[in-house]
């Protein structure tokens, strides 16, 4: 990888190698080639243009499907120092017409934009007027008609290939099957494009998939093991949304409701409070989370079945985008597969699409009912081979206990046809168990042949054995009559005695005890906790001045690699990922006074700014500034250092020097005709002779002359 993309990678992003393929990735674009990236969730996929479009000249124009994930990438561009921003519907005319004027003078580098505004000729024409750098293509699988997330606003993106042919593009997306990969090239007009296929394995979640018996329990005894962390819990209906989150705030848990039937202040403020809050809770139908890049969600879990292997996938890799361990947790029982198939029969689409869509929920179903490691199926169905069971899912940590059901199967194949097709589960059991109730006798059902031949089995085996008939397409929902279960003609070798069948026993949750506490509770050790939560309070501290998630200070990764690490200088504290040039100049000694057992650094930070400045003003140096404040000289030079870069303190009332030393730093800085170096860098140089933070201080001032 070229030196300039690895620069911008550490200056910019702090961080010090690229990951996967994003360094072919993005040598491939830097270079004026077109790429159609498929990445994980949590992958990197933003690095792959945001990189080239720091390399190239010209404006690197960004489609996003959501104004949230526009929002959320430009506040983070905005904290590394790159000037982003987003052009929607939330902003006034005046705004837009400033940012149209900043774009023009080439003050701004990337723009966001959703679809619907990028195709309009007005914004085409706009764009052709400008030296384009790149385009970037997100969330590219909505431009499947087949896919649970189309846009029919992507189709037209197509047109990009003609009217900008020397402008190289690139696709992103983290879901897509062989069939809508070949839509994004057909339609994007990519055939010229080089495919980067990345592992779909989130080897940090650990799947779990329960037979769904009492959910609300169920679901409690889940968050009992995740006090304080984030997460998100699916829900199939507007109503269940609602019961569920007043279900979890009665119960002590910090809960939100987040559906499409909430009015539109309520969503946005029930998105920004999970966003910028600690340890809550969105419970959510899927209109929730295409947007949210919130990377320390520590758990997904769904109360419904989602409808394919793309949405469960897509929604359970919202869970730790951070690299530390998360889990995806379902409960799923007959009645969510009844309610899918009921749906889809009812759905607008001709048969070739229902066919389709079938399909999809019968993968869905069958990593359900899966008797070998979870993620080996789930990789299968994106063409990935995992060689090896993962050892990090249910399946694999419980182990899976089958049994032979097949003449419990027949019999319930039995009862379904003797009792003529048209009845749901509970009156099947009522007759399998011998239950003489009055509607049973008003049907005569107690004279069957098939009446009370299954006591030998309790009443949840027999939902289990009734749930994996239906799964298998042993059996199927009459949807065009009352919904009961009829057979189908996949039952017939069972029922002829041809096969015999296998299928999974249900695990009691005391079974599951091993493996049930929370992956992500494991983060910090119990020694570690006080310094951990110090630093997730400045953390708090610092986004809450600055207008911005927490994670877009640090995110969790970077916090637990400073607690390990334990940096005891801005160098040090340099070389942990994700602590860029800016970042450290504007945070670093912050969070080294906490590391230090500094308790008051988030109070320095916060209340002290201004009085920093009139002492500064009023000739005293930063030792004794220290000393006033009752801080450590480290946070005086950090703030010194901001308040010179916003040229509220010029550098002769901020640092007593002598000339010729002075002279001598500035050169160093200037030394060159690409940016300026980075304080960190030139540490080594001036060790000795003047302390880390008088070139932070330094840096500002030339930083602050060349942006005038």
């Amino acid at each position: 990888m070229p030196e300039p993309a690895l620069r911008i990678l550490k200056d910019i992003f702090g961080y010090d190698s690229f990951r996967g393929r994003q360094s072919e990735v993005i040598e491939r674009v830097a270079g004026g080639g077109d790429a159609l990236v498929l990445m994980p969730t949590g992958g990197g996929k933003s690095l792959c243009f945001q990189v080239p479009a720091l390399l190239r000249s010209g404006l690197a124009v960004v489609v996003s499907p959501l104004i949230a994930l526009m929002d959320d990438q430009v506040a983070t561009l905005g904290e590394l120092g790159v000037a982003a921003v987003a052009l929607n519907s939330t902003l006034t005319a005046q705004a837009q017409r400033e940012i149209a004027q900043q774009i023009q003078r080439g003050e701004i580098k990337m723009l966001y934009l959703a679809p619907e505004r990028l195709v309009q000729p007005r914004m085409l024409n706009f764009l052709q007027g400008l030296e384009i750098a790149l385009f970037a293509i997100d969330e590219a699988h909505c431009v499947s008609q087949w896919g649970h997330d189309f846009r029919p606003e992507y189709l037209q993106l197509g047109q990009l290939a003609e009217l900008f042919p020397t402008v190289p593009r690139i696709a992103l997306t983290a879901t897509a099957d062989t069939r809508t990969r070949e839509e994004i090239v057909e339609r994007l007009h990519l055939q010229n494009a080089e495919r980067f296929l990345s592992s779909f394995d989130r080897p940090n979640i650990f799947y779990r998939i329960v037979a769904k018996e009492q959910q609300r329990k169920q679901l409690q005894a889940f968050l009992a093991e995740r006090k304080g962390d984030a997460g998100i819990v699916y829900c199939l209906s507007r109503k269940k949304v609602e019961e569920v989150a007043a279900f979890l705030v009665a119960q002590g848990h910090p809960a939100l409701p987040y559906h499409a039937g909430l009015p539109y202040e309520l969503r946005a403020q029930h998105q920004k409070r999970f966003l910028n809050e600690e340890g809550l809770i969105m419970v959510a139908t899927i209109a929730f989370g295409m947007g949210i890049d919130k990377p320390n969600v520590r758990f997904v879990a769904h109360l419904d079945l989602p409808k394919s292997l793309e949405a469960y996938y897509q929604e359970t890799g919202r869970a730790g985008r951070d690299g530390l361990p998360a889990d995806a947790w379902m409960a799923y029982g007959l009645q969510d597969v009844l309610m899918l198939k009921q749906m889809l029969q009812k759905s607008d689409g001709d048969e070739r699409h229902k066919r389709v869509e079938q399909h999809k929920l019968d993968a869905m179903l069958a990593l359900c009912e899966q008797i070998r490691c979870r993620r080996q199926a789930l990789l299968a169905y994106f063409d990935e081979d995992l060689p090896q069971p993962c050892g990090h899912c249910d399946n694999c940590v419980d182990g899976v206990q089958t049994w032979d059901a097949t003449e419990p199967a027949r019999q319930a194949l039995s009862a379904i046809y003797r009792s003529g097709q048209r009845y749901g589960v509970g009156h099947l059991l009522d007759v399998l168990l011998g239950r003489e109730n009055e509607r049973v006798r008003s049907l005569g059902h107690q004279h069957l042949a098939v009446f009370g031949v299954g006591k030998a089995l309790g009443e949840s085996e027999w939902r289990s054995l009734f749930r994996q008939l239906v799964a298998r397409g042993l059996a199927d929902v009459d949807l065009e009559g009352y919904g009961g279960l009829r057979l189908s003609e996949s039952c017939r070798p069972l029922l002829r005695g041809e096969v015999s069948l296998q299928v999974r026993r249900d695990l009691k949750p005391q079974h599951t005890a091993k493996s049930s506490s929370s992956a992500a509770s494991q983060l910090v050790r119990a020694e570690e906790r006080e310094q951990w939560e110090a630093l997730r309070a400045l953390r708090r501290k610092l986004a809450e001045e600055h207008g911005v998630p927490p994670y877009v200070i640090f995110p969790d990764a970077t916090l637990l690699e400073m607690l390990r690490s334990q940096p005891d200088s801005l160098p040090a504290m340099g070389q942990v990922s994700g602590v860029g040039a800016r970042k450290l100049e504007r945070y670093g000694a912050a969070f080294l006074a906490v590391l230090g057992g500094e308790a008051p650094a988030p109070k320095v930070v916060a209340d002290i700014r201004h009085e920093l400045i009139s002492l500064a003003r009023a000739g005293m140096t930063p030792t004794q500034i220290a000393g006033q404040l009752d801080c450590s000289e480290k946070n005086v030079y950090v703030l010194l250092a901001e308040a010179i870069g916003r040229q509220q303190l010029s550098l002769e009332q901020a640092l007593d020097l002598p000339a010729e030393l002075l002279g001598e730093i500035q050169d160093a800085f200037l030394d060159g005709e690409a940016e300026l170096p980075t304080a960190a860098a030139l540490a080594e140089q001036f060790s000795g002779r003047v302390v880390d933070g008088v070139l932070y201080c330094v840096r500002a001032a030339l930083q602050a002359e060349l942006e005038v």
